[in-house]
């Protein structure tokens, strides 16, 4: 039996000591729309409408970190990781450098700038709890891209 099909990915999750820090970042560096918060816990910002929404989700591990109450309207298991994650948003090729100046120009540091093996390009840089962010462009994961045999 083979497994029904997807859509594709709907959430990717990150997480942060400081949610203001995270709120400051995502919304006024980033230009993500912020569409919930709860102090202590987490905060959520649309990344994507269309085809679908996609939300990047950004959590207090040690609040995730503790099960639900057995009454909790949403009783979402517990989770949370620790140290830096990763997350790639995906950016028009013709935006990347318009990206690197704007990040830039805000005081953020470029890990990593370049281009893959089949052309598509990626751009490196730390969110304020020090995940790893990309911003790429989507051919990255065509032929010849990261997933690719040398």
């Amino acid at each position: 039996m083979t497994a029904p099909p997807l859509l594709g990915t709907l959430e990717t999750a990150l997480y942060a000591d400081d949610l203001d820090a995270a709120r400051v970042f995502w919304t006024g560096i980033m230009g993500l729309e912020e569409i919930v918060h709860v102090s202590g816990r987490h905060v959520f910002f649309r990344t994507a409408r269309e085809p679908r929404s996609q939300v990047l989700l950004v959590f207090n591990a040690d609040a995730t970190s503790r099960p639900p109450e057995p009454d909790a309207r949403f009783p979402v298991p517990p989770h949370g990781a620790r140290g830096p994650g990763h997350a790639c948003l995906a950016a028009a090729p013709a935006a990347l450098d318009a990206w690197r100046a704007h990040l830039g120009a805000r005081g953020i540091a470029i890990e990593a700038d370049f281009t893959w093996p089949n052309g598509g390009r990626s751009i490196y840089f730390r969110d304020p709890a020090g995940n790893s962010i990309e911003l790429a462009d989507p051919a990255i994961w065509a032929p010849g891209g990261p997933g690719s045999d040398p």
